[in-house]
């Protein structure tokens, strides 16, 4: 039954802090960068909450100083490319996590992108993301995060983030959707640096 109720509650703010974020969106329609990034945050947020197992206590700590993000997108009729997203976090005074993400791509230039997350309740966070055309919602789901949101384009989001033992390492699986129908897919791994 249990998980002890301060894991829970660790778990409960990473997820809200990535629940609402409208700075997430593609500078082109479905060039994988924001498909990449939101990856690249969803498999951070899920090693927040595990990190806690380590010694963290706050989600969103895991975000704090480096993380790294490398994954394979594949677009509908298009050759799959790799992305590599390396983040720099820190937590702010009022308990927020700004993250400054640079997106490295297979033969694009490289992007920066930016987020501002916090916690607004259980299991729940918000925020802002540099490309996203609205909010992101982002909830834990038996120890997975979902994350939910829409870019440039019309493009639909669904990201989940699956933390690995150890609280430094989380696998993510995304999925975006255009009008109902799957456009592409992302797969990768985030760890903590």
């Amino acid at each position: 039954m249990g998980q002890p109720r301060a894991e829970l509650r660790a778990r409960g703010k990473l997820c809200a802090l990535l629940r609402y974020d409208p700075m997430l969106a593609l500078p082109k329609p479905l060039t994988g960068r924001a498909f990449l990034t939101s990856a690249a945050l969803l498999a951070a947020v899920a090693p927040a909450a595990s990190a806690r197992e380590g010694g963290g206590t706050e989600p969103l700590g895991f975000f704090e100083g480096r993380t790294e993000m490398v994954s394979t997108i594949k677009v509908v009729a298009k050759k799959p490319y790799r992305s590599r997203t390396l983040g720099r976090g820190q937590i702010l005074p009022d308990g927020s996590l700004a993250l400054v993400q640079h997106v490295q791509e297979d033969g694009k230039p490289p992007l920066e992108r930016r987020w501002r997350i916090k916690r607004v309740a259980d299991g729940r966070f918000a925020g802002t993301m540099s490309d996203a055309a609205g909010p992101v919602t982002v909830r834990e789901v038996d120890g997975k995060y979902q994350f939910r949101f829409r870019i440039k384009g019309g493009l639909d989001v669904d990201q989940w983030l699956t933390p690995q033992p150890g609280g430094r390492i989380a696998h993510s699986r995304t999925t975006v959707k255009k009008f109902g129908i799957r456009v592409a897919t992302s797969e990768g791994t985030i760890r903590k640096l």
